[in-house]
């Protein structure tokens, strides 16, 4: 599957495209396959979102998980302290 992540230009978060918007959970990401190119320039092109780009992932009994391990921590957050990890019921425009 084709998904596509990016940050909330606010806040810097990490986020992904849900199909209808941006979310902080990779678990909500929609498989966006050939329509990934548009729907990156129109979401850039309104300033919602910074450095957009397709990655593949898969989906696995556990959820959605990114083939490569670069987007897998940032799916999942800082790998230094639980602390530090994003809320689960946070939203992007409650991350700060």
């Amino acid at each position: 599957m084709k998904i596509i992540t990016g940050n909330d230009l606010k806040s810097g978060a990490v986020t992904w495209w849900n199909g209808a918007a941006w979310s902080l959970h990779v678990n909500d990401a929609a498989d966006m396959g050939d329509e990934a190119a548009a729907v990156i320039a129109a979401e850039e092109a309104a300033r919602r979102v910074n450095g957009a780009y397709v990655i593949e992932a898969e989906q696995t009994a556990d959820g959605i998980r990114p083939a490569h391990i670069k987007e897998r921590i940032r799916a999942l957050g800082p790998t230094v302290r639980l602390d530090l990890s994003l809320d689960p019921t946070a939203t992007p425009d409650k991350v700060l």
